[in-house]
């Protein structure tokens, strides 16, 4: 009769325990959820107010709008239909300026003013998912975050001049995040 040949149970315990170790510390390196989730919520960000924008600066050229006043382009746009001012948009040579109530009334969002992810007052009965800082890197400007979001991983958007329609900044990859 063959004597068979295989593995002890100790073997066996000792090869899956290494196999565990080896998951819990490669895993996270390969598997990156929260940045590339932090980087997908800019994108939609980013894609929403270029969508608002769309539609503010038709709206704006169907009232005559579109190049603001002489001065300095700046106008007001009712963008509800309705006599509540409270959702009118400023706008600048016809697009949405870069504040945080001008973004909020034409996204429908709620932003916390703040720096890097995080709010300058904690309010806990209005809780924001975003974080914008005005005039940053300049004047016209301002810079969104996602709620608890690492400084480098933000988008940056900058009003219409007279020669240029609005800029958004690239979104960061999710290394970033």
């Amino acid at each position: 009769m063959q004597k068979q040949q295989g593995f002890t149970l100790i073997e066996l315990v000792v090869v899956i325990i290494i196999l565990g170790i080896l998951a819990v510390t490669a895993a996270p390196k390969f598997i990156n959820l929260q940045g590339d989730a932090r980087v997908s919520a800019l994108s939609g960000m980013k894609a929403a107010i270029q969508g608002a924008n769309t539609l503010v600066y038709s709206k704006a050229a169907l009232a005559g709008k579109e190049k603001g006043d002489a001065t300095n382009g700046t106008a007001t746009l009712d963008i509800s239909g309705t006599t509540d001012t409270t959702d009118d948009v400023n706008i600048v040579y016809g697009y949405i300026k870069a504040a945080k109530t001008d973004l909020e009334a034409a996204l429908d969002v709620t932003f916390a003013a703040g720096a890097d992810g995080v709010a300058a007052v904690t309010d806990p009965v209005t809780v924001a998912d975003w974080i914008i800082k005005a005039d940053d890197p300049a004047a016209g400007s301002v810079k969104i975050w996602q709620a608890g979001a690492p400084a480098a991983c933000s988008f940056t958007y900058t009003q219409a001049t007279s020669s240029a329609t609005p800029v958004l900044s690239q979104v960061p990859d999710a290394s970033n995040c």
